[in-house]
């Protein structure tokens, strides 16, 4: 008669996200020791480690954590291949465990966070994140990470579907406190993605073909070759308005840029990263 009960295999597949037969398999071989049973989905998975690198992890989450002070925070993205895994507790237990932990490291990029070492345990980044691999059966990364420290941080985490974790994560860092408008360009600029935050910050290349493109385009649309250069300089503007955030129309109010936005909260944006999983 086995050791184990229906609820066993339950509790056992929500936490490690492994396959109903898995757990049940896992049960039976452990003779129903919850404990060992997840010992044995490690080493079992472990195995099917390289095998799975080679697969796409385009579902996961973004998750943050800011100082209660305002004064440092760190936004990551953990992804996975399915979202079944995405909401489980283990993986997300996994994600609030590398979040605690790049945000005792400090600013990394993610190759330096793999190999820096888990003082309580003694592994590295990588080899905790290989283990995750192995116990839920999917290919677990590490994403991205991104930390601001210094003026006033703030976060906004958001999900796309009510039983997923976030999917969307943005970290602002303003140049002193001011909550609601930290708040307000956060949304803004989850709903609108931008890519830089001022024009200087466009690489030079991309204006250069964002230019091209509309000259080309402007030709083809059979514009008179004397008001090109005018009709080039609108479409590389608009080009600036898509995805420039200071220039972009404010979600809240699409009269103000959000550069109006903020100066009429007397604060600068410093600094933004955005978040999206799988993108």
């Amino acid at each position: 008669m086995a050791n184990y009960t229906a609820a066993d295999i339950k509790k056992l597949r929500e936490l490690t996200a492994a396959g109903m037969l898995d757990c049940k398999k896992a049960l039976e071989e452990t003779d129903g020791d919850f404990d060992k049973a997840v010992e044995y989905l490690r080493v079992k998975g472990l195995k099917g480690v390289t095998k799975r690198e080679g697969r796409t992890a385009s579902n996961g989450l973004v998750t943050a954590q800011i100082e209660a002070d305002g004064s440092k925070g760190t936004l990551l993205e953990l992804a996975c291949e399915t979202d079944f895994v995405a909401k489980g507790e283990r993986f997300q237990q996994v994600a609030a465990e590398l979040l605690a932990h790049a945000v005792a490291t400090g600013p990394a990029e993610v190759p330096q966070l793999l190999a820096s070492t888990f003082p309580s345990s003694g592994k590295t980044v990588q080899e905790f994140v290989d283990e995750a691999n192995a116990t839920l059966g999917e290919k677990i990364e590490l994403r991205r990470t991104a930390t601001f420290e210094g003026g006033f941080v703030a976060a906004y985490l958001h999900k796309t579907s009510p039983d997923l974790p976030a999917q969307v994560g943005v970290l602002v860092q303003l140049d002193k406190a001011d909550a609601e408008t930290a708040k307000d360009v956060a949304q803004h600029i989850a709903a609108f993605s931008p890519a830089y935050l001022t024009r200087d910050e466009v690489p030079a290349d991309v204006v250069a073909n964002e230019r091209r493109l509309a000259e080309e385009t402007s030709r083809e649309e059979g514009k008179p070759e004397a008001a090109l250069p005018k009709i080039v300089e609108g479409r590389v503007n608009g080009f600036f308005k898509e995805n420039v955030v200071l220039e972009q129309a404010f979600a809240k109010d699409p009269k103000k840029t959000v550069a109006k936005v903020l100066e009429e909260a007397g604060v600068t944006l410093q600094a933004f990263a955005r978040f999206r999983v799988g993108v």
